[in-house]
């Protein structure tokens, strides 16, 4: 075949960009399960932040199976229904009015631990809180963002944002209040709250609207009797 016809130049790009596409997509193939037990790492070390355990990600699965006794999905009455509390996607799982809880020993008290998910000023939040076994009293939370601005919005990742929630409460004789997210040096009447980010008014609303929303559909169960 000429090499210089069209017809080869052709060919011969048609076949490159298979061979590209081949082996990009054995690469990603492969390195899937990495990049699948990396997330799950990170899932775990944000979960037990929330109970103020911080350990790096090559130490997360082993203090998580330790802490971490019990993992379960409870639907809109409170009742727990079978499903994998980790494997969940929040965005899916809240649709479908099912909340992931886990159960930590934390020196020998339990902590129920929620997941949050909402969104701010340019993506998604996410985060979890943790309960003690008033299942009222806020033990630990922690934060994250897809993509909120550095030195602003993206503070709520830190220890200084997420530290002022421990011992709030979400009820308030007997009625579901929520936490709430003000600008500093505000309040809120008739319930618990804490500062929100100086210049990140968007992201802390969206904070404040991810606890109250997230949190709504936990109410049956963390009202109940089941343990």
């Amino acid at each position: 075949m000429n090499r210089d016809s069209n017809v080869y130049t052709i060919i011969y790009a048609s076949v490159m960009v298979l061979l590209v596409a081949v082996v990009l997509a054995f690469t990603s193939q492969s390195l899937r399960s990495f990049q699948k037990q990396n997330e799950d790492n990170d899932k775990r070390q944000q979960i037990l932040r929330s109970i103020h355990v911080d350990v790096k990600a090559d130490a997360a699965e082993a203090q998580y199976n330790e802490l971490i006794k019990e993992a379960f999905l409870v639907n809109a009455q409170g009742q727990k229904v079978e499903g994998d509390a980790f494997a969940a996607d929040p965005v899916k799982s809240f649709a479908e009015n099912l909340y992931p809880v886990f159960v930590a020993n934390v020196d020998g008290q339990t902590k129920y631990i929620m997941a949050l998910y909402g969104a701010g000023l340019w993506g998604p939040l996410w985060g979890y809180l943790s309960l003690d076994d008033d299942r009222n009293t806020v033990y630990g939370a922690d934060f994250s963002h897809a993509g909120e601005t550095p030195g602003l919005g993206a503070e709520i990742t830190t220890k200084s944002f997420s530290a002022p929630f421990a011992g709030k409460k979400l009820f308030m004789n007997n009625e579901y209040k929520s936490i709430a997210v003000v600008k500093p040096g505000k309040s809120a009447a008739g319930q618990d709250y804490v500062d929100g980010i100086s210049g990140g008014t968007i992201t802390s609303q969206g904070v404040d609207q991810m606890i109250y929303n997230s949190l709504k559909g936990y109410v049956p169960f963390l009202t109940s009797n089941n343990q």
